[in-house]
């Protein structure tokens, strides 16, 4: 692996601010109690709401995966954020009303709202396998690749160990306050450095882009054929989606930020403000990838492409700015995954086994919860790499695990007749279809890209939700409040929005933001 020199000033840049984020998180906790550990007291307005989903969401995944995959494939990648956008809007008018006024804790505890503790189990028991040993590792990979570029002679090891401490030591003291208020912070300073690198690469390389662009290559288009190995053009329809309302609307990373919200109105504000902010990442992480292909061919791995270009594009001074940028995407993650992982534990297990338990232990047993997790994601780490592209990694698990749990929440919500022992039969049915698709996948769908297998998972998951209910009673009217959507609540809200100013109506800028992305599709 080729080693790459920084100079002392962006390491004192790199280290003041890793101290500064540690200082901030720590100083602006929250810990005297569940609510205000765990949810940030519910105080939050719509911008913080906004930035901190936007950094918690820019993962290893979306900056070092989104980038390599555009380095290797073209632009097509950005279809993942383009259509997570559209879901936000489906998120924000549909299901983040029923989240916050049912007064949840997690995701899971929704699911026992509207079913039965069975299915909140089993959906916690998933998500935080899920968030150790795909979100948490997978960023502490991540990072660690980074840092090996700089210090090749450093062990992997040392590095993962490390980064687990940096963002464990303001995330356990303070819970979600900590981590919300250091991502204010790793956001900002996250699209300034992406602004920059942006910035350098056009200035070295952007003569190749535009000559893609005017020559109509494959590589500049968003919509591709559909026997493209990248992103088939039905997996945008039938595929794509699916996995977004996963990510946003089921992931209790990403939902945490919104369940802190102090209003429904500013919940739903500060998801349309991420959308905006997730438009960005067209011009700041997927076409500087595209460029990187001139600028740095024939790289061995391709998640290894944007740590390349902050080593070899920005200048000094500047480079420990990009540095600290990038490990800001990388930090916030891990303290995201770890503050939600933490509570899914605390409030789906523990609180329901020791009944008696109060705030402070609640609290006590969320941080020793952390401890555990971190140590976990830090070991199982150093095996991502036998992966290959950490966004294959990322995608490929989750389209096998995501269509039973989103059966199971669009049914529940929009289906009041499903009830707890059909969605349990659902989703256990589904995690046994993943486990045999883990290991015969090939023999089932042969080469089918995994976009286009997700409608059969999330069709047989919906079958079987609903026919199994209909061997079971009908849930009870009290199992439906705040949990299932209704029509007369819609009417009543657009109502009040009409009587709102325009630039306050959550509707207009949700309008705004589809418009924005039918007509990203139409130019590329």
């Amino acid at each position: 692996m080729e080693a790459f020199s920084i100079g002392t000033i962006d390491i004192v840049i790199v280290a003041v601010y890793l101290l500064f984020i540690i200082w901030w998180g720590i100083k602006n906790g929250k810990s005297t109690d569940a609510q205000s550990y765990f949810l940030a007291g519910r105080s939050m307005p719509w911008w913080v709401v906004g930035l901190s989903l936007f950094a918690a969401s820019i993962s290893s995944t979306t900056l070092i995966g989104q980038s390599g995959d555009a380095y290797h494939t073209g632009l097509a990648v950005f279809n993942y954020n383009l259509t997570g956008i559209i879901v936000m809007v489906f998120f924000a008018v549909f299901l983040l009303p029923l989240y916050i006024r049912s007064k949840v804790f997690t995701i899971p505890e929704f699911l026992e709202r509207r079913f039965d503790k069975r299915s909140r189990y089993y959906f916690s028991a998933i998500c935080i396998v899920g968030n150790i040993f795909l979100d948490a590792a997978g960023a502490l990979y991540a990072a660690a690749l980074i840092i090996k570029l700089v210090l090749p002679e450093v062990d992997l090891h040392l590095i993962i160990v490390v980064f687990a401490i940096i963002a464990a030591s303001y995330t356990i003291p303070g819970g979600l306050s900590s981590a919300i208020n250091a991502e204010l912070i790793q956001a900002v300073v996250l699209i300034l450095g992406s602004v920059l690198l942006t910035y350098f690469c056009f200035s070295q390389g952007g003569d190749y882009f535009f000559n893609l662009w005017a020559n109509d290559d494959i590589l500049v288009k968003l919509i591709r054929p559909l026997s493209d190995n990248a992103t088939p053009w039905l997996g945008l329809i039938v595929g794509m989606p699916v996995l977004g309302i996963y990510f946003w609307a089921n992931n209790q990373t990403l939902v945490q930020r919104v369940l802190s919200a102090k209003t429904i109105d500013e919940g739903r504000k500060g998801v349309i403000f991420t959308g905006f902010l997730t438009m960005s990442t067209l011009f700041i992480i997927a076409v500087p990838g595209l460029i990187a292909r001139n600028l740095f061919p024939g790289l061995e791995k391709p998640d290894m492409v944007y740590p390349n270009m902050v080593m070899q594009l920005m200048p000094v001074g500047l480079l420990g700015v990009m540095l600290a940028a990038l490990l800001s995407a990388l930090t916030s993650t891990i303290s995201a995954i770890l503050n939600s992982t933490s509570t899914l534990f605390t409030m789906d297990f523990y609180a329901q086994i020791t009944k008696e338990a109060d705030a402070k232990k609640l609290v006590l047993v969320g941080k020793i919860a952390s401890c555990i997790i971190i140590i976990l994601a830090a070991l199982w780490a150093p095996q991502i790499g036998k992966f290959g592209s950490l966004l294959k990694y990322y995608q490929e698990m989750l389209s096998y695990i995501a269509p039973p749990i989103v059966a199971a929440f669009l049914l529940g919500i929009f289906n009041k007749r499903v009830n707890g022992s059909g969605a349990f039969i659902g989703l256990i049915s589904g995690f046994l279809i993943a486990l045999l698709l883990l290991f015969y996948k090939n023999a089932i769908f042969g080469d089918l890209h995994f976009l286009l297998m997700v409608p059969f998972l999330l069709i047989f998951s919906m079958m079987v939700i609903y026919v199994a209910s209909l061997f079971f009673e009908v849930p009870k009217m009290q199992a439906l409040i705040d949990t299932t959507f209704s029509f007369i609540d819609l009417k009543e809200e657009y109502v009040i929005l009409r009587r709102t100013a325009w630039y306050k109506n959550y509707q207009i800028w949700a309008a705004i933001l589809l418009v924005l992305s039918a007509f990203i599709w139409i130019i590329f």
